[in-house]
């Protein structure tokens, strides 16, 4: 019985470890962090994007802003800014310079170009409209945003653009782009007034963790400056994602954007440097071209409501309660197998189904924070719910399984492989081998992404980790008892295979500093093993009792 035992205390260790690290996580979530005060002065200036309502895209050319939003959008940032920036001047953007006119704010006017030329000959003809008639309210026109960084228009086309709008008015011109592009393009910023540069840390191709991520802002600035001595430099966007996926070192988090802000306003206004930040509100369909990420770069939310103070204490999650809220129900409702199962578990199999739903409770609580943030329409939210309620039938039929075994120490009934199943399913080790299947198939998709297009891709923890764990849980039970599996068919060990594989190609990609990243190749190497674990030894008994049989001949 000293295997089953220590198999019993190691599978209550696991499940332990589980809850205090999901515990932690939502509490560490919800613990008020000191950071130091930002200035309590009005700020300069900030990316006003007003497509902050679901369906409103920059994208769609039907997608109009009117008048009156915008007033009431202006007004309710010319309490803190004394400045917007814009992007484009089409879709109701051209009344910008009118309201910030009658509020005593000003603008970047910014004109969007691209591939289409007849789409910026018009932008042109009614931004140059637009400047000249508020001369006193719009501060400099910025004649394109990272269309060289796009690839859209070559130098020699932009720089055509600029000159033009430089002669047809009295007002600044610039053009904004990522840092390194005016380093590769040094003779552009001869057709502007002032050079202007975008430093986001998060972005760079090395990442930049939030330690260093204000002192790399001021070396970039530094070296630009240094580099055009004879114009102006002005950090046209710099700021910090508040969620996303973490790289490298950088972690979008609410709390590191609050930091990052502080620290670089402070950096400004006493180097009496020229900023705007990116940007007002998050801005949704953001998320269709960057990830998650990409949609939550506001100092707002796009319910217009902040995020975090620039001065006192700053909390990453003010609902964290909710994770222990839904432990503790799911905690209650897995323990009710103990007296509603067929059969029913043991005693010794309760505290593996309070363990199991605590964990499963707090893990899909935070899958859930994840899809609200990450959702971009319903079809992703059908997809990703179904997954979840998936992950918890899983944690729930695992958990069982489990409990079962530890109330009598029974052999658990093993996985079955989905070809295994000639019919649909009666017992739960065949809905085991449909969840196995499924899991594993999921898996390697994320996977694969997460090797050959990984830029924009989430790393789906929370929905992920209790399936995986509980499967690895089944296999270690077992252990010892490899023959009562029936060996695993060879789509699955292919899977598998390639699930494995896959990890340490992920973390070499992202650095063994992404804990994310990390996570996410312990969680794929623990679906892996619990398939190929018992392949492996039964194929290696089988050896054993055959060469045992050779040598009695």
């Amino acid at each position: 019985m000293s295997g089953p035992r220590l198999r019993y205390g190691l599978l209550l260790a696991v499940l332990g470890l589980a809850c205090v690290a999901a515990g932690y996580d939502a509490w560490f979530r919800g613990r008020p962090v000191p950071l130091p005060d930002g200035p309590a002065q009005p700020l300069d200036c900030v990316s006003y994007t007003p497509f902050r309502l679901p369906g409103e895209s920059p994208l769609d050319p039907n997608t109009q802003v009117s008048r009156a939003r915008i007033e009431a959008e202006l007004k309710f940032l010319s309490t803190r800014f004394r400045c917007v920036r814009t992007y484009s001047v089409s879709q109701g953007l051209a009344e910008v310079p009118a309201v910030a006119e009658t509020l005593g704010m000003q603008v970047l006017l910014g004109l969007w170009l691209g591939r289409d030329r007849e789409e910026n000959e018009r932008e042109l003809a009614l931004g140059l409209r637009v400047a000249n008639a508020h001369p006193a309210t719009v501060r400099a026109v910025i004649v394109g945003n990272e269309v060289l960084l796009r690839r859209e228009l070559p130098q020699e086309a932009l720089r055509a653009y600029i000159e033009r709008v430089r002669a047809a008015t009295p007002l600044p011109v610039t053009y904004a782009d990522v840092w390194e592009f005016w380093l590769q393009h040094p003779s552009l910023a001869q057709a502007v007034s002032f050079v202007t540069i975008h430093i986001l840390p998060y972005w760079e191709d090395d990442p930049v963790g939030i330690e260093e991520a204000v002192p790399h802002v001021q070396r970039i600035y530094g070296r630009v400056r240094a580099a055009f001595p004879g114009r102006g430099t002005f950090i046209g966007e710099t700021g910090w994602p508040s969620r996303g996926r973490q790289r490298r070192e950088a972690v979008p988090s609410q709390v590191n954007e609050a930091r990052f802000l502080r620290e670089f306003l402070s950096f400004a206004h006493r180097s009496g440097v020229a900023y705007n930040l990116i940007e007002a509100f998050d801005q949704p369909w953001k998320r269709r071209l960057e990830g998650t990420v990409g949609g939550h770069w506001g100092l707002y939310d796009a319910a217009l409501r902040p995020k975090f103070p620039l001065q006192g204490l700053v909390v990453e999650d003010p609902h964290w309660r909710a994770s222990f809220y839904s432990g503790g129900a799911l905690a209650f409702l897995f323990s009710l197998m103990t007296w509603i199962g067929n059969p029913r578990p043991g005693g010794r199999g309760l505290p593996v189904l309070v363990l199991a739903g605590f964990a499963t409770g707090v893990s899909l609580t935070a899958q859930c924070r994840h899809m609200v943030a990450a959702n971009q329409d319903l079809f992703e939210w059908a997809l990703t719910g179904a997954f979840t309620a998936l992950a918890l039938a899983t944690a729930l039929v695992l958990a069982y399984g489990l409990a079962r075994w530890a109330g009598d120490w029974e052999r658990l009934a093993p996985p079955a492989s989905l070809l295994h199943i000639p019919r649909p399913p009666k017992r739960a080790a065949d809905w085991l081998g449909f969840l196995r299947f499924a899991w594993l198939f999921a898996a390697a998709v994320v996977a694969l992404l997460l090797v050959f297009d990984p830029r924009y891709r989430d790393f789906p923890l929370a929905l992920f980790g209790p399936p995986a764990l509980g499967f690895l849980l089944h296999a270690l039970a077992g252990a010892g008892e490899w023959r009562a599996w029936p060996p695993a068919e060879e789509e699955e060990r292919l899977l598998a295979g390639g699930l494995a594989a896959s990890a340490p190609l992920i973390v070499a990609r992202e650095g063994l500093t992404n804990g994310s990243a990390v996570l996410w190749a312990a969680l794929s190497l623990a679906l892996a093993a619990a398939v190929l674990a018992p392949h492996v030894a039964a194929r290696r008994q089988a050896r054993t009792r055959s060469g045992e049989h050779q040598g009695a001949q």
